[in-house]
C-alpha cells in the first residue's frame, strides 16, 4: 500500500508537470501570435512570410502533438541533478535557458533508457510517470547502481509490460516512454549509409526504425529537413496503421506511400502472378526495357516524301540509319535525342532541296544564300505536316506508360525486345505493383518531351508579357486619373515606385504547397533519408527506384527474410544491397518479442522451423495466460463460426482480425496484415494457406504472429503438423 511519503511525492512531481504544462501553454500561445502575424504579413515581403509561416506552423504542430505523455520519467544523478524526460523540450526562459523538461532525443536524456543497475551511467534512480491526459496518476521507481537489479535488456520495466498488455487501438503507438536498451542503441546509431534492422514478429522493428527517423531530424534537422523522409510500407492498411507515429513525435515532414505509389498519378488495379513479377524484379528486365525503346526508333522500309520548296523530297533509309545513329551516340534519353534525329533528317532534306530548287543558279560559293534559302526551308519544315507526321513515325515522342503497354500487348513487341513471353497480356494497361519500377526506369530512358516543354514556356511567357501590358495600361489610368488632382510637384505617382512587370509579379501563382504535398507529386522528387519496411518484399528493380530517390543512400531498412512472400524478394540483405551500396551497409538485430505472447510463440515458433530451420524465433516478454486454440468444422458451418468470433471480439476492448486463404468470406489475406497488431486473430483453414504457394508456410507464420492476446484457428481438414500443440477449442 502507498506510503505518506509516496502520496508527497506524487503531489510534488504533480505539480512539477503541472508546471511543464503551463510552459508550454505560454509557448504554444507565443508562437500562435507568432503564427498569425506572419500570416498578416506585417512589414514583410512575399518570400520572408512565405518562409516564417511554414517555419511557425511546424512549430505550432510540434507544440501541439506534446500534450499526450508531455513528460514520462525522471532521472536522478549521484551529483544529485534531476532530469525530467518527455517529448519536447522546454526551457525556463527566466533562469538563462535552463532546461524544465529534456527531449528523449538529446544525448543527456539517453541514460534513461540505457542506464542499467550494472552500468548506472551516473544515475541513482530511474522514475516512469502514469499519466491520464495531464493528471499523474502514479509513479515507479528504479534503483540503479545495484548490480543484478536490471532485469531484460538492462531494465526492470512495468511501464513496458503495462504497454505491450494493453489493447491496442487503431494504429501504432510511439514507444517514446519505454524504449528498451537493444533498441535506444539502433535508434542513435551514427550511421550514414544504409542500415538494416531484422527481427522476427513483435521485435518492435518498425517502430524502431519511425523513432530512428525522429532522432536524425532532430540531431540532423538543417541537413534533412529540406528534402524530407519517405516511408515505404507494404500496403495502405499498413501505412494507416503507422501514420499517427511521427507527428505524434512532432515530426511532419515525411511522405508514406506503397511501392505502388511511387509514379505520381499511377493508378495500380492488377496482380501479377509468381513467374511474371519474379522476371519483372530482377535486373535483366532493363535490358528488355532499352530495347524496346530502340524497337520504337526506326528506319523506313520504304521512302518517305515530304515536299519541300515544291519540290518532292524523300526521307530514305540511308537518312534515318544515320539521324538514328547519331541520336544514339548523343546518349541523350529517347524523347531529347529527338531533337538531334530531327537536325539529321532536317539538314539532308534542306541541302537536296536547295541542290534542286537552286540548280543551274545557286552554288554553294554563294554562302550567303545559300544560309538564307536553308532557313527558309527550315522554317518551312517546321509548319510541314508530312515531315511532322514522319518524325513521329520513325522517331515518336514517348511516354513511359505508352511504352510499356505496348511492349505487353503485342507479342511480336515482346519478341522484339528479347522478353518472356510470361509479360504477354491482353490488356497493357492494367498496372500492377511490378510494373511501378520498369515504368520509373522508362522515365529516365525516355526523359523529358522538349517540344512539348519549349510550347508551354513560350505560352507562360506570353502570359506574363500580357499580364504586364495589362499592369502598365492599370498604372497608366491611374496617372490619367489623378493628373488633374496634382498641383504639387512633391506628390508621388504610382509609376514613380512601380513598373507594369512590377505589377504583374505580385500576382503571379505561388505554390503554397507544403513539402509532402509537392514530393508527392514530383516524381523527380529526391529525399534525405529513406525507410523501408517489410524490405524483404522488395525487388532488384524497387530497391533501383528507391536508390534512385535517395542519392545520399541515407535509409533505415526493416524486414524479416523467414518472412518473405514476393518471389522477387532478398533471400540474402548482401545480394541485394551490395550492387547499390557496397561497403556501406550495416545490419543490426532484435531479438526480444514485445508483441507475440509466449504461448502464441511457441506455436508460430514450430511453423517458423518447418520452413526455415535455421532461424530462432524471437523470444517473447510476456505470457498471456490464453492457451491458443483450434476448432475442427465442416465446410457449411465456418462462416457462422467466424460471425460467432466477430461478435465476441466486438463486446471487447481492442482490435481483431479474421485471417484466411483466398476466396474465403469474411477474411482478409495475411499479406494484408503485414506489419499490423490485434488483440485478438482467428485463422481460417491454415491447411489451404499453407498449400497456397512455395511461400503459403511463410504466410502462415505471419498470420499467427500478429495477435498480442488472444488465437483460435478453424480448420475443415487435417491440421498442419507444426499446429499441432494447438488446444482443442
Amino acid at each position: 500500500m502507498p506510503t505518506e511519503g509516496y502520496h508527497d511525492e506524487l503531489r510534488s512531481e504533480q505539480e512539477y508537470i503541472a508546471g511543464l504544462y503551463g510552459r508550454l501553454d505560454a509557448e504554444r500561445a507565443r508562437v500562435t501570435d507568432r503564427y498569425r502575424a506572419a500570416l498578416r504579413g506585417d512589414g514583410q515581403t512575399l518570400v520572408d512570410r512565405d518562409v516564417e509561416v511554414r517555419a511557425l506552423a511546424r512549430e505550432v504542430k510540434r507544440l501541439d502533438v506534446a500534450d499526450n505523455g508531455l513528460c514520462f520519467g525522471r532521472l536522478d544523478a549521484v551529483s544529485g541533478e534531476r532530469r525530467y524526460i518527455g517529448r519536447i523540450g522546454l526551457f525556463d526562459e527566466a533562469d538563462e535557458f535552463e532546461p524544465l523538461l529534456l527531449d528523449w532525443r538529446a544525448p543527456a536524456a539517453r541514460p534513461f533508457y540505457t542506464a542499467t543497475g550494472a552500468h548506472p551511467e551516473g544515475m541513482v534512480r530511474r522514475r516512469q510517470f502514469h499519466s491520464r491526459g495531464r493528471q499523474l496518476a502514479d509513479f515507479s521507481d528504479e534503483a540503479l547502481g545495484r548490480p543484478g537489479s536490471a532485469e531484460r535488456g538492462g531494465r526492470g520495466d512495468s511501464a513496458l509490460l503495462a504497454a505491450v498488455n494493453a489493447p491496442r487501438g487503431a494504429g501504432m503507438r510511439d514507444i517514446v516512454a519505454t524504449i528498451q536498451a537493444e533498441q535506444d542503441a539502433i535508434i542513435r546509431l551514427d550511421h550514414p549509409g544504409v542500415l538494416v534492422i531484422e527481427g522476427g514478429p513483435g521485435t518492435g522493428k518498425t517502430v524502431v526504425a519511425l523513432h530512428r527517423v525522429a532522432y536524425l531530424l532532430y540531431t540532423q534537422r538543417e541537413r534533412m529537413e529540406r528534402h524530407g523522409v519517405l516511408v515505404v510500407g507494404p500496403n495502405p492498411a499498413f501505412l494507416h496503421h503507422i501514420g499517427r507515429v511521427l507527428p505524434s513525435l512532432g515530426e511532419a515532414n515525411v511522405v508514406c506511400v506503397t511501392t505502388g505509389d511511387l509514379v505520381p498519378g499511377l493508378r495500380v488495379s492488377a496482380e501479377d502472378e509468381a513467374r511474371s513479377a519474379r522476371v519483372k524484379g530482377s535486373l535483366g528486365i532493363l535490358a528488355v526495357l532499352r530495347a524496346a525503346v530502340a524497337d520504337r526508333q526506326r528506319v523506313p522500309s520504304d521512302p518517305m516524301p515530304v515536299e519541300l520548296g515544291g519540290a518532292m523530297m524523300r526521307i530514305d533509309a540511308e537518312t534515318a540509319q544515320w539521324a538514328r545513329e547519331e541520336a544514339r551516340a548523343s546518349g541523350l534519353p529517347h524523347n531529347e535525342a529527338r531533337v538531334t534525329f530531327s537536325e539529321i533528317v532536317t539538314y539532308v532534306l534542306t541541302e537536296r532541296a536547295i541542290g534542286r530548287i537552286g540548280k543551274g543558279w545557286l552554288s554553294r560559293e554563294d554562302r550567303e544564300a545559300w544560309e538564307d534559302m536553308r532557313a527558309t526551308l527550315v522554317r518551312e519544315l517546321a509548319d510541314n505536316a508530312a515531315f511532322t507526321a514522319a518524325l513521329d513515325e520513325l522517331w515518336p515522342v514517348l511516354t513511359p506508360e505508352m511504352v510499356l503497354a505496348d511492349l505487353y500487348s503485342s507479342p511480336e513487341r515482346l519478341r522484339a525486345a528479347g522478353a518472356d513471353p510470361v509479360l504477354h497480356r491482353t490488356r497493357g494497361d492494367a498496372w500492377t505493383v511490378s510494373d511501378v519500377p520498369l515504368l520509373d526506369e522508362l522515365a529516365d530512358l525516355l526523359g523529358r518531351d522538349v517540344a512539348a516543354e519549349a510550347a508551354a514556356d513560350r505560352a507562360r511567357q506570353a502570359r506574363q508579357r500580357a499580364e504586364a501590358a495589362y499592369a502598365a495600361e492599370v498604372l497608366e489610368d491611374l496617372l490619367v486619373s489623378r493628373a488633374d488632382h496634382m498641383d504639387d510637384e512633391d506628390h508621388l505617382f504610382a509609376t514613380d515606385m512601380l513598373y507594369g512587370a512590377d505589377l504583374a509579379e505580385r500576382f503571379v501563382e505561388r505554390d503554397a504547397r507544403d513539402l509532402v504535398e509537392r514530393a508527392t507529386a514530383d516524381r523527380d522528387w529526391t529525399y534525405r533519408h529513406v525507410v523501408v519496411d517489410e524490405a524483404q518484399e522488395l525487388s532488384e528493380m524497387e530497391w533501383r527506384v528507391l536508390m534512385r530517390r535517395c542519392p545520399s543512400r541515407s535509409f533505415t531498412v526493416v524486414g524479416d527474410l523467414a518472412q518473405r512472400r514476393s518471389p522477387a524478394g532478398a533471400t540474402a540483405w548482401g545480394a541485394m544491397l551490395d550492387r547499390y551500396v557496397s561497403g556501406r551497409w550495416v545490419y543490426r538485430s532484435l531479438s526480444v518479442n514485445y508483441r507475440t505472447p509466449a504461448e502464441i510463440m511457441a506455436v508460430a515458433g514450430a511453423v517458423l522451423a518447418e520452413f526455415a530451420p535455421g532461424v530462432a524465433p524471437p523470444e517473447s516478454v510476456r505470457a498471456a495466460g490464453v492457451a491458443p486454440w483450434a476448432r475442427r468444422l465442416a465446410a457449411d458451418e465456418v462462416s457462422a463460426a467466424i460471425a460467432d468470433f466477430v461478435r465476441d471480439e466486438a463486446g471487447r476492448d481492442g482490435t481483431s482480425v479474421v485471417i484466411g486463404p483466398p476466396g474465403v468470406p469474411g477474411t482478409v489475406p495475411a499479406a494484408e496484415t503485414k506489419g499490423l497488431e490485434f488483440d485478438a486473430v482467428l485463422v481460417v483453414e491454415p491447411e489451404r494457406i499453407v498449400a497456397d504457394g512455395p511461400r503459403g508456410a511463410a504466410e502462415l507464420y505471419v498470420a499467427l504472429t500478429r495477435a498480442t492476446q488472444r488465437l483460435g484457428v478453424l480448420h475443415c481438414g487435417p491440421l498442419p503438423e507444426s499446429l499441432s500443440a494447438l488446444t482443442a477449442g
